[in-house]
């Protein structure tokens, strides 16, 4: 049985615990940083309101890390970790005051470690991790901006869900879902709150200039997310298949939640009131975000990609404990924290096996060793600096991260008349192709082609 006194004790344990797990492992197993934290990165050394991808708010996150502890592999690892761990500790937070327990919060927030959206792919930061922290905070302050009438929460209300929405656009089903509760509710309230116009303010003030960017850019983020899912496919089976699909895992990934849940309770029988606010408000942030992109699946036959749902079981547990709460049998609790540390040592296992003996994996590409080799033909054969890379985030984005000078990464330079305006120039890329394309210097590492042009 776990004393109420220790419980912070053991939650700092366990934050610490995790912590320096999912930073030393892939820092001393991982020779380079994953496909998307470079991706980020690349994006970053030449930051705009937008992306071809996604949205901004990952290529800033990297690019302040950079600006602190330059081409260091561990402070991505540890950024990765501090919004997974944030995005938690919010969890705890909410759950203590929503469910005036702080054992039952302890158990909800134990109970993420189940989901390997909040282990095993955290090392990786991308706009999925991004979204983690600013999903949490915008579900707690419109909790708190309900119940409260503090005009201070409303604003921060806005600038969270604003923040997320720049993470990731899957960030609006969150959205839409609190909008349908709070519509829903909009009877007992009898008036629209004034803060909601704050919130609707400062959201769209923060947004703004990304929106304005989309319609400068012909919408080129939402293009890369239809064409991601398959939307629009004339293909009828995929109406089907795919939401099936989706669903099925769906139920994979929750298995161990599921588990470590039904190991506490007495009987999986429950009562449920309908009119509960609280019920309703887990029930809304929960369950709607799901049924919304089901629905998109059926309706489009959009094939929905398990990492999209990253943020989306964050209150999953704390929804669980709140309607089995009278169910909960204490006394198990030896068994719950058996399955519990089983599986919070199961993902950093089987992450240090994959990372050293699976030996395709993208982590082990030389991007240090390539950039050193640019770097000495450059230096021999130029006098200027690397200012721009240029291909795809890959190749050119490790130059970009590993390359001392930090050059600006281009996909391409559509466009560009006069080569000398931009300083020193390297195209990464495929060598039949830049043999045609590139008037530098020229040669191949590995089996990418190196163009150089700089000042001699």
């Amino acid at each position: 049985m776990v004393k109420k006194n220790n419980i912070i004790n053991l939650l700092i344990v366990y934050f610490i615990s995790h912590f320096l797990l999912w930073v030393l492992i892939p820092t001393f197993t991982n020779t380079n940083l994953p496909l998307d934290t470079i991706e980020a990165l690349a994006w970053g050394s030449n930051l705009d309101w937008g992306f071809d991808k996604h949205p901004p708010m990952s290529a800033v996150m990297v690019e302040l890390v950079y600006f602190i502890f330059g081409n260091n592999d561990w402070a991505y690892y540890m950024l990765s970790q501090i919004f997974v761990l944030s995005s938690i500790f919010v969890v705890w937070t909410f759950a203590k005051e929503f469910l005036k327990s702080e054992i039952y919060a302890f158990i909800s927030v134990l109970m993420l470690s189940g989901i390997y959206f909040f282990n095993f792919t955290t090392p990786e930061f991308n706009v999925n991790v991004c979204q983690l922290p600013f999903w949490a905070l915008t579900v707690l302050y419109s909790w708190k901006s309900l119940n409260e009438k503090k005009i201070t929460n409303w604003f921060f209300l806005g600038i969270f869900a604003a923040f997320g929405f720049l993470s990731k656009y899957i960030f609006i089903f969150l959205l839409l879902s609190l909008v349908m509760f709070y519509l829903f509710n909009l009877k007992q309230l009898k008036k629209v709150d004034n803060g909601v116009f704050v919130s609707l303010f400062v959201f769209f003030i923060i947004i703004f200039p990304h929106i304005f960017w989309l319609v400068e850019n012909n919408f080129l983020t939402i293009q890369y997310g239809l064409s991601r899912s398959n939307a629009g496919q004339e293909v009828l089976i995929n109406h089907l298949i795919n939401p099936i699909i989706f669903i099925s895992k769906q139920f994979l990934i929750l298995t161990p939640i599921f588990i470590l849940c039904f190991c506490l309770i007495k009987k999986i029988k429950l009562k449920i009131n309908q009119k509960d606010k609280k019920f309703l408000f887990l029930a809304a942030i929960n369950l709607i975000p799901l049924i919304l992109l089901l629905m998109i699946s059926i309706i489009s036959g959009a094939k929905i990609r398990t990492m999209w749902m990253t943020p989306f079981y964050l209150y999953l547990p704390l929804f669980l404990i709140y309607i089995y709460q009278k169910n909960i049998d204490l006394k198990k609790i030896n068994r719950f924290i058996f399955i519990f540390i089983f599986l919070f040592l199961l993902s950093p296992i089987l992450y240090l096996s994959i990372s050293i003996f699976d030996e395709t994996k993208r982590t082990d590409y030389p991007g240090r060793e390539i950039a050193d080799l640019v770097q000495r033909k450059w230096d021999n054969n130029f006098r200027n600096e690397i200012n721009v890379v240029v291909g795809d985030e890959w190749a050119a984005g490790n130059l970009s991260y590993h390359l001392v000078s930090r050059p600006k990464w281009f996909k391409t330079l559509e466009g560009t008349k006069n080569f000398q305006d931009l300083g020193g120039v390297v195209y990464a890329g495929n060598p039949s192709i830049l043999k045609k394309i590139c008037p530098g210097e020229y040669g191949t590492i590995k089996p990418t082609g190196y163009c150089m042009i700089g000042k001699r």
